[in-house]
């Protein structure tokens, strides 16, 4: 079994998310990232600026909403992604459905329990009936529009305790779960590109076309292989967090995939098939990624790249915060302050020339951010501490 090291991992990182072989163009990043995260707006954008596959903000925006070649959608692990359009019955078939199937039962639960209905189920129907005629009498509309359009929409109820809390209405927990079953699609937000609040259209009009339907296995299959040539190699326990399946639905999705087996030093591993061959080391890099960017965000075991820095880099439900790295390590992070400025901490001892790039790394992320300013969704003790006041 061929070994590889940690240092041919980063090798392998370097070129394959596009920091030592940038990747022209948004749509392209998306694909060889296998999806850029963007639960938090910014990071979608921030993402591709730091790998220098876009120059602007308006070009990420030009793939999305006009040129449509990629689709904000939910994916794995419940985590919004964009997604190239050619992956987007992958995503949908080989992870999404099956959380939709498990949400949609809960509703219908809830406006049951909560007295809004004596079939949730069929009041779900219902309700996206109002939403599908709606969208394709007006084109796109927000969540408030929908529900001042149709007061039945709009009726609201307390979830169980436990699950949040507060009145929400129907309309909403509608459209996200239309949303979430591929019917319709995010489109433009409501404020600005850092804002997570969208206006919907129906899938069909807004690509063209429904999702493909393909058999939930060889949905699997694909993503796996996908994750294996830019990720690879990486463990089961790997692939099994990043695409938010069980252990039987994992091991499955190796095996349709050609997955072929490798030795981590300690633990076993896997590339994907015709990947075993080794690389060169990579050339000298820096980069300062975003909150929850697709890297760091890309394996469960993360000592190989992450190194003593995880409490100060992610917050208490492992959720990544910006980050500085070097040749295919975390070295420490970065923040946005109220001026503009980014502002970075190294955790570790580097060269002086690596610090001077750094700086200058930060200083092209606040040209591209502008007069932009923004908080991460979940914040990190470093970020905290580089925006503290004094």
């Amino acid at each position: 079994m061929r070994v590889v090291t940690e240092r041919e991992r980063r090798s392998r990182l370097a070129v394959r998310h596009g920091f030592v072989a940038p990747t022209r163009g948004y749509r392209a990043l998306a694909d060889r990232l296998v999806g850029i995260h963007s639960t938090d707006p910014v990071s979608a954008f921030v993402a591709a600026a730091a790998r220098r596959a876009v120059g602007s903000v308006e070009e990420v925006e030009s793939a999305l909403y006009e040129d449509r070649s990629v689709l904000r959608m939910l994916g794995m692990r419940r985590t919004l992604f964009v997604q190239p359009v050619s992956r987007v019955a992958d995503v949908q078939r080989g992870y999404t459905d099956g959380f939709v199937d498990r949400e949609r039962k809960r509703l219908a639960g809830w406006l049951e329990a909560t007295g809004v209905a004596e079939d949730g189920a069929r009041h779900i129907e219902r309700m996206a009936t109002l939403v599908t005629s709606h969208l394709d009498e007006v084109g796109e509309a927000g969540t408030r529009e929908l529900t001042t359009a149709h007061p039945e929409l709009d009726v609201r109820f307390t979830p169980p305790v436990g699950s949040q809390t507060g009145t929400v209405s129907v309309g909403s927990r509608v459209v996200l779960l239309m949303t979430a079953a591929g019917r319709l699609a995010r489109t433009r937000p409501l404020g600005t590109w850092v804002s997570s609040q969208y206006r919907y259209a129906s899938m069909h009009r807004w690509l063209g076309s429904p999702i493909e339907s393909i058999p939930a296995p060889e949905a699997r299959a694909r993503l796996a292989d996908a994750w294996l040539r830019s990720y690879g190699p990486g463990t089961l326990t790997d692939l099994k967090w990043w695409a938010g399946w069980n252990v039987g639905e994992t091991k499955a999705a190796l095996r349709a995939a050609g997955a072929v087996e490798v030795s981590l030093e300690h633990v076993t591993g896997f590339v994907a098939a015709g990947d075993e061959t080794p690389v060169d080391d990579a050339d000298d890099w820096v980069a300062l990624l975003p909150a929850l960017d697709s890297t760091p965000m890309g394996w469960k075991e993360r000592d190989w790249y992450l190194g003593p820095h995880a409490g100060r880099l992610f917050d208490r439900n492992g959720n990544v915060g910006p980050t500085v790295w070097w040749n295919g390590r975390i070295v420490g992070g970065w923040a946005q302050r109220s001026d503009g400025s980014v502002p970075v901490l190294i955790l570790e001892d580097v060269p002086q020339s690596v610090r001077r790039r750094v700086v200058g790394e930060s200083e092209r992320l606040a040209d591209f951010l502008g007069d932009t300013r923004f908080t991460p969704r979940f914040r990190t003790p470093l970020e905290r501490e580089l925006t503290a006041p004094g």
